[in-house]
Formats: C-alpha cells, structure tokens, sequence
C-alpha cells in the first residue's frame, strides 16, 4: 500500500539528533513537546499520515541557513498509543528519503518543507540486496564490537535477517554519532551503506589509532 503512495510536496518534519529513519525500516518515538504532539494530531488527519526525520546541520550557512541537512527521511505512522499523562509512542515505517528544497513559513508550531524526491526511486522500490557481503567476516567482526562495548542482543535474529534488514536496523540502532548517522543515511546503495557500518565500527574499536580492525 506504501510503495504506490504519491508523496506530497510538502510534508512536516522532525529534526531530531541521531535519530536515523531508513526506506521500509521501522522507527520508535516518544513525542510529549506540545508542538510534536500537534504534528501527530495533524499528521493522522491525513490519509498519508507522513512525518519527515531529518538530522539538525551543526555547519552553519548550509542548506540555505535552515538549520537542517539536506537529505531525509520520510516514514508514515504504523503505530501509536497515548499515555495516560498525554504522551504518545509512535512508530514510523521509512517510506522514501528526500532532499530539502527549502523550510516553509505559516502558523503551524512544527517546521515544516518543501521537498524533492527525485534520485530516491529505489527507495520506494523493492528490498534492496547486497551482492557483496561477506555475512561470516561481518558477524566476527560485529561480534567483537559488540564485545568491546558491552552489548547484548539476540545474534539468532541477527544471523536470520536478510542482508537489508540487517544493515538497516544495526545502522539505526548502534550508538553513532548524528553525523555518522547522516553518513549511513545519504549511502546510495545498501552495499555503500554496509561499507560504511563497517568503517564506523572499525574506527570505534580501534580508537582512532590507524591500526585495521576486519582481518
């Protein structure tokens, strides 16, 4: 039913830090701030039910002194419940990135833009594959990050899920910082996106030191 929405010009947006949104993955959020809350109540209002994620733009003077990089992603909202103090939990399935062509001025206490989805046609698309990918050479070495940071997770799952599901969801969930989230984000294809996991997590676990961690 996603795949054949037609995507509107105009769509609200959230900009949250590190808090990374990719096509037909799948986004937990918490919004309690009144001006989110009336993005939601607006947003339902809709048949689309659209929310834009995109990261803040720490360098300023970029994408025309918005504030925002350029490049997002749009999710529609699956899932919602309310708190009993007025809260709501939500969850976002990632439809299409886009490009921010420029913020849009009204009366609506949310930012919202004008977007462009041209270049992201394969979002909309199919699961993507990764021809490339080495799955045992990258589990050893997720094992041994996963290790060094103390994490625990369920590895059954992870050597279960496809290759796209796998790279997209350890690019959202892992504790990058929100410009390396971006990084993942803009990868123009699932193989890029992997090549670049990897490097985050080799760079992570080797400190900065030059030494190569993936053997």
């Amino acid at each position: 039913m996603t795949k054949h929405m037609d995507l509107p010009e105009i769509i609200p947006i959230f900009p949250l830090p590190g808090a990374l949104l990719l096509p037909r993955a799948r986004l937990p959020l918490h919004l309690f701030e009144p001006r989110y809350l009336a993005m939601l109540d607006d947003a339902l209002k809709t048949p689309e039910r659209l929310i834009g994620m995109v990261q803040p733009n720490r360098m300023p003077g970029r994408n025309g002194g918005t504030g925002l990089h350029t490049i997002g992603c749009v999710g529609r909202v699956t899932q919602f419940s309310e708190t009993e103090d007025g809260r709501y939990m939500i969850t976002l399935t990632g439809l299409s990135r886009f490009r921010v062509v420029e913020e849009v001025e009204g009366f609506s206490p949310y930012r919202r833009a004008k977007v462009s989805w041209t270049g992201f046609e394969r979002d909309k698309g199919p699961s993507e594959t990764d021809d490339g990918f080495s799955r045992d050479k990258f589990m050893n070495l997720l094992s041994r990050y996963f290790t060094a940071q103390e994490l625990q997770t369920d590895w059954e799952s992870l050597k279960e899920a496809d290759d796209e599901l796998l790279i997209n969801s350890l690019s959202m969930l892992l504790g990058f910082e929100p410009e390396d989230k971006q990084a993942l984000l803009e990868a123009p294809s699932l193989s890029t996106r992997r090549e670049t996991l990897v490097t985050l997590i080799e760079y992570s676990m080797r400190g900065g030191d030059g030494e190569d961690i993936m053997q």
